[in-house]
């Protein structure tokens, strides 16, 4: 998985349907720059034609995701153009170490990204991951296991997290 940190210029965007409400995805330069939900897409204005290694990278997400939420993925390999700074950039490195099924902190992320005392930070990076869903952000918890905070809402953290519990324990047993 490709991650770059330019900022994006013009970007090409479709809508997918998913469990969840639609899912705007997002493309620049033929990789995933956003995934968004609840109609928090940046606005289209400055959106160009979709082109032609933006719509591949596009579709290919979409199928990905329709994989994801009937069970059959567990892990996304797209390429990613994350414009961020190099401690979120480091964050989203990490939230992609969380295993499907699997919930970690926000002090155990400080902690693998050699920043202990930074959860904080490290919440306010995690919330803005501009690809939620592929880069796992859902899977970050309270240091009490509890849920907290999620630009897609704690109704879809909570519902994703089930979903990958619900599909690990099918596979295991």
């Amino acid at each position: 998985m490709m991650t770059s940190s330019h900022a994006p210029a013009r970007q090409s965007r479709t809508v997918t349907d998913s469990p969840l409400g639609p899912l705007t995805l997002v493309a620049d330069n033929g990789a995933l720059a956003g995934l968004y939900m609840n109609g928090r897409a940046p606005d289209a204005a400055d959106a160009d034609a979709v082109s032609s290694a933006d719509a591949t990278v596009l579709a290919e997400a979409a199928r990905q995701l329709t994989e994801y939420f009937d069970g059959r993925r567990q892990v996304f390999d797209l390429p990613l153009a994350l414009a961020g700074t190099a401690f979120q950039r480091r964050v989203w490195d990490a939230l992609r170490g969380i295993g499907y099924g699997e919930t970690a902190s926000y002090g155990e992320i400080a902690g693998q990204i050699g920043q202990p005392t930074a959860a904080r930070a490290v919440g306010l990076a995690n919330g803005r991951n501009p690809v939620s869903i592929i880069v796992p952000c859902h899977r970050v918890v309270g240091s009490d296991g509890s849920l907290t905070g999620y630009g897609g809402g704690l109704d879809n953290k909570q519902h994703l997290l089930e979903m990958e519990r619900r599909f690990s324990r099918a596979a295991a047993g």
